[in-house]
């Protein structure tokens, strides 16, 4: 769950200006198993079953160049299941497959991979790869987990820094989020490339994610000295500024929906992920997330809490 910042992980930007989001693991979890299979056959069970004799014949392409990228060949079954839908929410479920599945391939082959290995093959698979107009910063957050500033380098290197403060600064910041699914699927890759193409050659474009950089900073700062009561504001101003980078990131009925929870008592707020779909998140004192919800009464609320932990192996088959 991406606060502020998110766009600045784009390479299109991060090479020219650098770029920086605060951000937070939640939990809600992929779960990805591997098996030996019987014959020397593949077979990968997700939303739909493939049964396949190579890698080449896989049309998972997440699945097929992680194979190949650890050069696995065969004899394997594959499956996966999510607590959230597995496109278009904005919570990362792609990048959070990605690190799962390069996880537990590495464990299958008896390799330790570190959360940095991890996050860095999911972006040479997601972006390098599978050739997706995405960003970094899923692929960190869900390798390392927990609340953290993530630097983006010009050189292409990524700094994950976990953001230090007290524990009910933590416990605060989760008692005054909220999340509620939009019902409304989208697809990110589409929206991303309008955004690279608009920060790519205008000046306008690039001033406005240089301020949304700024106030990932602003948020960092705010949090390390425990200091919550600007991070409704700051996540508001950052939703601004978003809307204005490209078309189609909100919707009438998204900001109608936007409208109604700050009318109810929500600060700030915005739209996770790309725009367009997925979940809203908004903050605001715990006494008003009731007025909220019945604000939003055709929108399903989410709970959840942050998780301060990263993809880890919880079982093996010796």
């Amino acid at each position: 769950m991406s606060f502020v910042g998110g766009g600045s992980d784009l390479p299109v930007f991060y090479r020219r200006f650098g770029g920086a989001v605060v951000s937070t693991a939640i939990n809600q979890y992929v779960y990805v198993t591997v098996n030996k299979k019987f014959d020397q056959n593949i077979r990968v069970s997700y939303s739909r079953t493939e049964e396949a004799r190579s890698t080449d014949r896989i049309k998972h392409p997440l699945v097929r160049e992680g194979m190949k990228m650890l050069g696995i060949a065969g004899g394997i079954e594959i499956t996966s299941i999510a607590d959230i839908p597995a496109k278009g929410t904005g919570l990362g479920s792609s990048s959070s497959f990605t690190v799962g599945l390069l996880h537990t391939l590495h464990a299958y082959g008896e390799r330790y991979a570190s959360a940095e290995q991890l996050a860095r093959e999911a972006c040479q698979i997601e972006i390098e790869r599978c050739e997706e107009p995405i960003g970094k910063q899923d692929q960190y957050a869900a390798a390392f987990g927990g609340l953290n500033f993530i630097q983006f380098n010009a050189d292409d290197s990524v700094v994950v820094e976990p953001i230090i403060c007290k524990r009910q600064t933590i416990e605060q910041l989760q008692s005054h989020t909220l999340i509620f699914y939009t019902g409304i699927m989208r697809s990110a890759s589409k929206i991303l490339q309008h955004q690279q193409n608009a920060m790519a050659s205008e000046k306008k474009k690039q001033t406005v994610m240089r301020h949304m950089v700024e106030l990932a900073h602003q948020l960092r700062r705010d949090l390390q000295q425990n200091r919550v009561e600007a991070f409704g504001e700051i996540i508001h101003e950052g939703w601004v500024l978003k809307k204005s980078l490209a078309t189609g990131i909100s919707t009438d009925i998204i900001d109608e929906w936007y409208a109604k929870a700050r009318k109810a008592g929500a600060v700030g707020g915005k739209l996770l992920g790309a725009g367009a779909g997925g979940f809203l998140m908004f903050c605001a004192p715990p006494d008003r997330h009731e007025a909220i919800a019945r604000a939003l009464g055709d929108l399903r609320r989410m709970d959840f809490r942050f998780e301060p932990q990263g993809s880890k192996i919880i079982f093996v088959h010796q």
